[in-house]
């Protein structure tokens, strides 16, 4: 069967790794986390083993690490011409994928394991959810039903965000966002800090303009992204684990009756995985075809996940 246009582009512009090709790259990177560490930063239906932490994640660590060692050198070889001493710039890690592929599972466990680091770097963690726009003004524009689509976030504070971090403010606020709300917290804010390294997770890390035809400003939140990753799977995966986790939610979360979508924690099972199927196919797919997926190939780094959401193979950008 002949590639595609994308997997060419992809053959052609990354260098491909197995599981074991790249475990061979951890280099005596040492384990930092236990087992109950990664139980408290896996999500929910993610079966995430210390095995896959020190094939994937370890040797993944010690390439970013590497990446912010360079970039820091690079900032002192500047300040050391200029003779002045900079604001101190984060470096940016965008995050990227579908819902359910296990974006926010990667997420905290890099920051825990950067953290650990010999220089012992500050790392916070920022999700664009936090950007979306609040509930009362999608339903004025008509667009709770495309919840996670470009035009659903506010992208100029979220750029604006970003460049504030990267300008080396002292401090800078992001909203927050809770999935029990299915909304922004009112009056909630998370403080960044001038941390070392900032991971920024979310659906829409790497869009760029061809994503937003209509909005007037020309930079974007992958303009100030020093190294991207996006975490991908085939679609049939990730609807299996959207309506896995779904169900577990129906079971945990949706039983509180402040819970946005307690009315579900009713259904049965099987009319739980209908209501899920449908919500994907009308909804999370759609964005994953027409806005996710299309910016795969902006990555730096691409994680292919295959069952039990393990990694079966890395491309790595050249």
């Amino acid at each position: 069967m002949p590639l595609t246009n994308s997997q060419e582009l992809i053959h052609s512009a990354y260098l491909e790794f197995d599981r074991n090709s790249w475990a061979n790259l951890r280099d005596n990177v040492p384990l930092t986390l236990s087992e109950q560490d990664l139980s408290r930063l896996k999500g929910i239906n993610e079966d995430i083993s210390m095995e896959e932490v020190v094939q994937i994640y370890l040797p993944l660590s010690r390439l970013l690490n590497l990446y912010v060692s360079a970039r820091q050198e690079r900032s002192a070889v500047q300040e050391s011409f200029l003779g002045v001493d900079s604001a101190k710039s984060p470096y940016v890690i965008g995050i990227a994928g579908s819902v359910a592929v296990g974006k926010s599972t990667t997420a905290r466990i890099l920051q825990a394991i950067l953290a650990c680091w010999p220089n012992h770097p500050s790392v916070a963690l920022v999700t664009t959810d936090g950007f979306l726009r609040p509930n009362q003004e999608l339903e004025a524009r008509d667009l709770m039903k495309k919840k996670g689509f470009p035009a659903s976030y506010d992208i100029r504070r979220l750029v604006q965000f970003v460049a504030d971090i990267k300008a080396g403010k002292a401090s800078v606020s992001a909203p927050v966002y809770s999935h029990l709300d299915y909304d922004i917290l009112p009056g909630v804010e998370q403080k960044v800090e001038q941390p070392d390294i900032v991971i920024l997770e979310g659906l829409n890390v790497l869009q760029s303009g061809m994503d937003y035809p209509n909005q007037l400003h020309r930079v974007f939140v992958s303009d100030f992204v020093d190294f991207s990753i996006f975490v991908d799977a085939e679609e049939e995966l990730l609807k299996d684990w959207y309506i896995q986790r779904f169900l577990s939610f129906r079971k945990g979360a949706f039983t509180d009756p402040d819970a946005y979508f307690h009315h579900y924690a009713s259904l049965s099972e099987t009319e739980a995985s209908k209501t899920a199927s449908r919500i994907w196919d009308e909804i999370n797919g759609v964005n994953l075809t027409e806005n996710i997926t299309p910016t795969k190939q902006r990555a730096n780094l691409i994680l292919k996940k295959g069952l039990n959401h393990q990694v079966e193979q890395i491309w790595l950008r050249k």
